[in-house]
């Protein structure tokens, strides 16, 4: 019998060694993220009238996180992602003008990103989309932050046009077709806003472009691309009823909805289409095997009753109920992770970047994240005690979850009363629609250290606990 295990731990051995073996040494990483995204937008998380097919076969053929969570806004969620810190820590908190006016509040010097680790491990990376987390020049410069190229638009204000007159590549303009109507330079955003006169180029069309020249071009030594649509934000800017700017309202003309609803299904249809082209050109290259795709979106929707956007959870884009901060979440790498596969383990934006690093076989900084592989590969969830969150836009507010619990805590002000928690069991209640924090006085007082723990004081973005 003593034979019998040993022979049973050897070969159990050599099969972890084999499937290391099998694995790349150091993988291409692609992450997608989704502007806005609601999420039960897509067909594999519960969608019945937007048409997702590549990205539902994305999700059949890898894995999906049912409680993966972002901030709940742009520049928080793509600052955490990108730096693997929760917004107690994190430099970004809100979305928030530079002093300038042009461009968001840029990361800062000492800063480190995810792109600069991969780049030191080896890895070729580029950005492409959105990135809003400084303008050229300043210390939150794409070029500065570890990517190698970048695309697309430093300034988030500027991607809320689909057809801008010019898009940045490494700091210099590429000039589109479109013709474009600025906001007036006294306007909240330094006149940056902008809605188009005659639309002809779309820029997701070039950022599909750019994305396979980039794959191509690096096809040979290991990559890291930050893939970042800006597709279904709508444009704030432009006049009501025609917000959502889609080239096209195909495959849906025909349907009996507004024109927005019409735009904004085909924008997603559209997305997912691009993102198809992208796997079948990683399988054509022969790079399949070799690349792990994930896609997210960076927040909740706004207001889409129309499609039941949040699958039934509370809340929308900024708030900290579940609609608002759980979002889609799709892996994707063939031979590495099992098809089919639904995982419920709560995770975060800010895990990308120690999950990154472990696939790269590189030291990761401290963070707030824990690696996703463990998860991805089927084995047991990384332990973790709590997820937390402050956001500083549309009013400012805090959350914690641990376990089956959720708090809540709105209308924070400086200078004000501490307002009361809200306390969910989101094992009961999932759409938090009731509020049992009078019932379990002492989880109150856990959450309410928790929060404390986690906060590290900011003066950009204060809260009345810092007093």
């Amino acid at each position: 019998m003593a034979c019998f295990f040993t022979l049973f731990s050897l070969l159990c051995l050599f099969q972890k060694e084999v499937e290391h073996a099998q694995r790349p040494a150091k993988p291409n990483i692609i992450y997608i993220l989704a502007d806005d995204l609601g999420y039960a937008d897509l067909g594999c998380f519960g969608s019945k009238r937007i048409k997702t097919p590549h990205l539902d076969q994305m999700a059949a053929e890898g894995i999906k996180l049912t409680r993966h969570y972002s901030t709940g806004v742009c520049a928080p969620s793509r600052a955490c992602l990108i730096t693997g810190k929760h917004l107690g820590h994190c430099e970004i908190r809100g979305n928030r003008q530079a002093p300038t006016g042009y461009g968001q509040l840029p990361l800062s010097d000492t800063a480190t990103t995810v792109a600069m680790l991969l780049k030191r491990a080896g890895y070729a990376t580029a950005l492409v989309g959105k990135w809003g987390l400084g303008e050229p020049g300043s210390t939150g410069d794409p070029l500065k932050k570890g990517f190698d190229h970048y695309f697309g638009y430093t300034d988030q204000v500027l991607a809320h046009n689909h057809f801008p007159e010019y898009l940045l590549r490494n700091g210099e303009k590429i000039f589109l077709k479109n013709e474009v109507q600025y906001q007036a330079p006294d306007s909240w955003a330094k006149g940056r806003g902008s809605v188009s006169t005659k639309k002809v180029e779309c820029s997701q069309d070039y950022f599909s472009k750019e994305v396979s020249e980039f794959v191509h071009k690096n096809r040979k030594q290991p990559f890291f691309l930050y893939y970042t649509p800006i597709i279904p934000h709508d444009n704030g800017e432009a006049p009501l009823g025609s917000q959502i700017e889609s080239p096209t309202t195909e495959p849906y003309t025909q349907m009996n909805w507004s024109e927005d609803e019409k735009r904004y299904a085909a924008s997603i249809t559209y997305l997912d289409r691009e993102i198809g082209k992208l796997l079948a050109q990683l399988k054509k290259e022969g790079l399949d095997k070799k690349t792990l795709v994930m896609f997210v979106s960076d927040n909740g929707p706004k207001q889409r009753d129309a499609f039941e956007s949040t699958g039934g959870l509370r809340g929308k884009k900024r708030d900290m109920y579940e609609g608002g901060i759980r979002v889609p979440f799709i892996a994707r790498w063939p031979g590495q992770i099992k098809a089919g596969r639904v995982n419920e383990a709560p995770s975060a934006l800010w895990d990308f970047l120690p999950t990154a690093c472990e696939l790269a076989g590189i030291k990761q900084p401290h963070t707030d994240g824990v690696s996703l592989l463990p998860i991805l590969f089927n084995k047991t969830a990384p332990k973790r005690e709590y997820l937390y969150w402050e956001l500083f836009d549309g009013g400012d507010k805090q959350a914690v979850l641990m376990g089956q619990w959720k708090a809540i805590r709105n209308g924070l002000k400086v200078g004000q009363p501490i307002p009361l928690l809200e306390l969910y069991d989101l094992q009961k209640d999932p759409q938090e629609q009731n509020n049992v924090a009078a019932e379990f006085p002492d989880v109150v007082k856990t959450m309410e250290t928790l929060m404390r723990r986690a906060h590290l004081p900011s003066k950009i973005f204060p809260l009345p606990l810092d007093q």
